[in-house]
């Protein structure tokens, strides 16, 4: 991109230069023997570039801020209502990790017949009913309860650090595709301007003589030049359509409703803290070191329930029975009962957890070098463009446009080749498409250092413009 830029500054300067020392009679002349339809094809290419722009903008939708485009993504994403709801799902495990197991009642009711016999050998029979009840509670080990509320505590911290996460995410993200839109539109407007100066320039030659082979030629490259430059039109409309539906998914919107947001003016300001203190940062704060840390915490409490669960559940409760059979009588006691750990002493589940949590210390220990490597890499990507955008001049763009339209007008005064021409005009939207990839590269880098961080570093401003 460097190397277009500046072939484009050394045809500019030539262009200039040789428009200065061309004589101003022998313009003026050039151009007042220009064919009356030849002026009015250049009238009407300006008037359909005009017109385009002022299509690109819809009178009857209020321009909107970035701020005001942000909160509207965050209170209407839908996906948001996705985490959210992971969120209530943790909290309603939580309530039900600390509950005890309910109560069981058994019984059972029957007949009791009862044959007694006398000294005399008389034998009498008495009947009457017989019936029990159980009462019984599961107790859970001491501490069983406790490790299960840690282990679902730390399952709400991952649902809130996913829609932590995704909220940052979604911010930066509001953030890209609205500026995506903006230098899409942008490049729309500028590509239709050029395919609109070759669509004229080919209605002009076409009422010109074509003697000769040279002029022929020309005129051909131009039609093929005029056909690829439609053809890029074509595609620059269609990104912008594709990012106004990106935006219009991320807001909850119909895809084809209208949004008009205020121009983007973006300005980027070089990193003030130390690349040392970002690292320590991101060490901490990067949410995929987080998320690994809280997941290691949670694999402890899971080695240490798996310990605990060796002892069984011990169930006790009161019983009550009663018979009547001649006689009358109650027995009330108490019922207790436990499995005995002989073969299974839960050594598997141990052994399983135990892995599992040396597998959490891997994760957790390589998050933190991939953060370290991503927040290195960040730093060195957004210098880089920096220092790329420093070399440029503030209306680098302004002086290719000029440059396009004095070379669409020197070559239809026969002053410039056809080389020279379609150059400028290839520079004219390769300038455009490279410094909007590098302020949008930058703007992503800038977003990175600020998730992984977890720091408000200002690295990026936005001053509002004009509606587009």
């Amino acid at each position: 991109m460097k190397n277009h830029f500046t072939a484009g500054l050394l045809i500019i300067i030539a262009v200039v230069s040789f428009g200065l020392i061309t004589q101003v009679g022998e313009s003026l002349s050039l151009e007042a023997a220009l064919p009356t339809a030849e002026k009015d094809s250049v009238v009407s290419a300006n008037k359909k570039a005009e017109n385009k722009v002022e299509e690109k903008t819809d009178v009857g939708v209020a321009a909107q801020s970035l701020e005001v485009l942000v909160n509207e993504v965050l209170e209407n994403n839908p996906e948001l209502k996705f985490y959210e709801a992971e969120v209530l799902a943790a909290k309603g495990l939580r309530k039900t990790a600390g509950l005890w197991n309910n109560p069981e009642v058994s019984g059972s009711i029957g007949r009791k017949r009862v044959i007694s016999s006398s000294e005399s050998g008389e034998t009498s029979t008495a009947k009457g009913s017989a019936s029990e009840i159980v009462v019984t509670q599961s107790l859970e080990w001491p501490g069983r309860i406790r490790l299960r509320k840690a282990i679902a505590d730390r399952d709400i911290e991952l649902a809130e650090l996913g829609l932590e996460q995704f909220r940052g995410l979604l911010k930066a993200r509001v953030k890209i595709a609205a500026y995506v839109l903006s230098a899409a539109q942008e490049r729309a407007v500028a590509t239709r301007e050029v395919a609109e100066h070759f669509s004229a320039l080919r209605e002009v030659l076409l009422q010109r003589d074509q003697a000769g082979l040279t002029p022929l030629l020309e005129s051909r490259v131009i039609e093929a030049i005029e056909l690829n430059m439609q053809r890029k039109a074509s595609q620059a409309s269609l990104d912008a359509k594709a990012a106004l539906y990106d935006l219009n998914q991320l807001r909850g919107a119909a895809p084809g409703d209208a949004l008009t947001l205020t121009r983007m003016n973006l300005a980027f300001s070089s990193i003030e803290m130390d690349k040392n203190e970002l690292i320590k940062l991101a060490a901490s704060n990067d949410y995929q070191v987080r998320l690994r840390a809280i997941e290691l915490e949670r694999q402890g409490y899971k080695v240490r329930l798996a310990k605990n669960e060796r002892f069984p559940d011990i169930t006790a409760g009161p019983a009550i029975a009663n018979e009547r059979a001649g006689d009358r009588e109650r027995i009330i006691g108490a019922s207790i009962s436990l499995p005995l750990p002989l073969w299974d002493r839960n050594q598997g589940n141990i052994t399983t957890a135990k892995a599992q949590q040396s597998q959490a210390e891997t994760s957790f220990d390589v998050a933190q070098r991939d953060a370290e490597r991503r927040v290195v890499e960040a730093i060195t990507t957004y210098e880089t463009k920096l220092k790329e955008m420093e070399n440029w001049r503030p209306d680098s763009i302004k002086h290719f446009k000029e440059a396009a339209e004095l070379a669409d007008r020197h070559y239809r005064l026969g002053a410039v080749p056809v080389s020279t021409y379609i150059e400028l005009q290839s520079q004219y939207l390769d300038t455009i498409e490279g410094l909007q990839d590098t302020k949008k590269e930058a703007l992503e880098t800038a977003a990175q250092l600020e998730l992984m961080t977890g720091a408000d570093l200002s690295l990026t401003k936005t001053n509002a413009g004009d509606r587009q």
